[in-house]
């Protein structure tokens, strides 16, 4: 059993001028939908929210057009099970609908010990460091993945 979790943050530069472009629109209507499945699926923790239930309304980078994610999961498995194997995994084949090509690390990933919840500065940062430095035991994204750090006796 891990002592650690594994939290990841995702960003995304929108194709609309902002979320509520029309271009938008049906990626809206299913935010709902998604944010739900991911709350119920094996392995899910906690997920960065707003007073509407979701992350839209979140700025971290003063652009109108970039939403991002935060997520906690309790491993990789879990973590790419509702990216790839559920509902969630349509919108990912159909993001170039609602999304420009971001050019540069959209998803960062790093362990976390359990309990512990990340910052939106916290995940930002993690971002900024994969962006700059590349994957590594520090933070790491979806195609160059790192285990959980050791247990300590």
């Amino acid at each position: 059993m891990s002592n650690y979790h594994l939290a990841e943050i995702n960003i995304a530069k929108m194709k609309g001028v902002d979320i509520n472009d029309p271009i938008m629109k049906e990626f809206v209507d299913n935010l709902d939908a998604v944010n739900t499945l991911a709350e119920e699926s094996e392995g899910f923790v906690w997920r960065l929210k707003d007073e509407t239930d979701n992350a839209t309304s979140l700025n971290p980078y003063n652009d109108e057009q970039i939403i991002i994610n935060v997520s906690v999961w309790e491993n990789i498995e879990t973590l790419e099970h509702y990216m790839y194997k559920t509902f969630h995994s349509d919108f990912l084949r159909r993001r170039k609908e609602w999304f420009q090509k971001f050019g540069k690390a959209h998803t960062a990933m790093w362990w976390i010990p359990k309990g512990h919840i990340p910052t939106l500065e916290e995940a930002v940062e993690k971002l900024d460091y994969l962006q700059k430095n590349g994957p590594s035991e520090l933070v790491f994204d979806l195609r160059t993945k790192f285990p959980a750090p050791k247990q300590i006796a």
